[in-house]
């Protein structure tokens, strides 16, 4: 593990959670129980990112309006990007796969390198405090934001979210309800619901493509 945190610059007082980390969901369901996965420091680091992102380019494009900004952020905090950072770091040759998705490639799979960096961010804020989690973010986020050449992503949960926005009333929410497939092909399938009626249901190759198709198909039976 040394010569990771010495990629990663940082330096982890508790082992244990690097190597949470670093851990697939099917490394550890055939270690029966032995081993956790990284699943639940993974949707901590990806609000973490998110922050981190949202706050740097806030302050750093002063003169762009909210949709642009939205637009930037979903563009440094996507999948392809945070891929590129796990390969710049070389996690693919640190993560823990069971051995059929070892046999796939999966360590190299980029919806799992993508998962695994944001694991590492909330990792390092749980070892340490923002400001480090912070810190590591600000090393890929800032070169990436550079002369950005923002891409026309369309963002069906903003979409949503800006809707739900103008009755306060209204509470959205995001449900994981099934997963298909084996380790290496897995499908997901997400509903969101507004004030607990399903309004839209979704499915992609990781939680977060999910989650845009069901925003997506909720606008669209809403008539937007």
């Amino acid at each position: 593990m040394q010569s990771l945190e010495s990629k990663l610059g940082y330096e982890f007082k508790n082992k244990k959670l690097l190597k949470i980390a670093l851990t697939h969901s099917s490394y550890a369901n055939e270690s029966w129980g032995k081993y956790k996965s990284y699943e639940r420091l993974e949707f901590l680091g990806d609000s973490i990112l998110s922050l981190v992102t949202s706050d740097y380019i806030f302050k750093k494009f002063p003169n762009y309006p909210e949709g642009k900004l939205t637009k930037l952020r979903a563009f440094l905090v996507c999948e392809k990007q945070l891929c590129g950072f796990s390969k710049e770091l070389e996690l693919y040759k640190y993560i823990k796969v069971s051995r059929g998705e070892h046999n796939c490639g999966g360590q190299n799979r980029p919806s799992i390198l993508a998962d695994v960096f944001e694991a590492i961010c909330a990792a390092i804020y749980l070892d340490s405090n923002y400001k480090e989690a912070s810190d590591f973010i600000l090393k890929f986020i800032v070169p990436a934001a550079k002369n950005p050449q923002i891409p026309d992503i369309h963002d069906y949960k903003t979409d949503l979210q800006e809707i739900i926005q103008k009755n306060p009333q209204e509470i959205i929410e995001y449900n994981l309800v099934g997963q298909s497939g084996p380790d290496h092909d897995k499908v997901f399938t997400v509903e969101v619901k507004i004030n607990n009626n399903v309004v839209g249901k979704g499915t992609g190759k990781n939680k977060k493509e999910a989650e845009q198709q069901a925003a997506h198909e909720a606008l669209i039976l809403m008539g937007y």
